[in-house]
């Protein structure tokens, strides 16, 4: 699959350039405007795996631009701008551009920024991902061990019981643990009286 690309530059000869070049090293543009409300339209529309935004366009700047495409993690950005100004630089990494590229540029400088944006954005998409399932187990675990806490305060089984049960009661219906623990956490389910662990 070849990497989509949208473009927001508002000269029009830039962008014309922009694409020729994407285009004849296999990527694909999928969306171009010279606006910076468009862009971010068309990255949601479009879903490309980069967005090369200029900084100043009309209606909204590149680093809004960016700041709204970042707070989705739509896609990576890279800023291309003619504006080498320090502050600039840490406005477009705060704003969430993974690279800065001034201009004029050079073929030469433009790939290794666009691979580097699009390799930096796909181990912040992992590293999310790591956050999600971690916090998705830290629920699980506190939903358990809550859940094991009341069979053994009203049931005075062992904790290693009350975690075999809810293990084995999961299995047989073919539920999630925390689906179990849940609903003996809001007391719709206990072990039959005479159960034993």
């Amino acid at each position: 699959m070849p990497v989509r690309v949208v473009i927001a530059e508002d000269e029009a000869i830039v962008r014309l350039d922009l694409k020729e070049i994407m285009e004849e090293e296999g990527y694909q543009v999928v969306g171009e405007t010279g606006r910076g409300d468009e862009a971010v339209e068309l990255v949601r529309k479009n879903h490309p795996d980069l967005a090369i935004l200029d900084i100043k366009m009309p209606f909204v700047d590149g680093l809004t631009a960016a700041r709204e495409i970042n707070a989705e993690r739509l896609c990576a950005v890279l800023i291309l701008t003619a504006f080498s100004q320090r502050d600039l630089i840490d406005q477009a990494r705060n704003a969430g551009a993974l690279a800065y590229l001034v201009k004029p540029f050079q073929k030469s400088e433009l790939l290794p920024a666009i691979e580097m944006a699009i390799g930096r954005f796909a181990e912040m998409k992992a590293l999310d991902e790591q956050v999600k399932t971690l916090e998705e187990s830290l629920e699980v675990r506190k939903a358990v061990d809550r859940a094991k806490g009341i069979l053994m305060d009203e049931l005075g089984w062992r904790e290693h019981d009350s975690f075999s049960w809810i293990q084995r009661t999961a299995m047989r219906e073919r539920v999630r643990m925390i689906d179990v623990a849940h609903r003996i956490i809001d007391g719709t389910l206990r072990p039959d009286p005479d159960a034993t662990a």
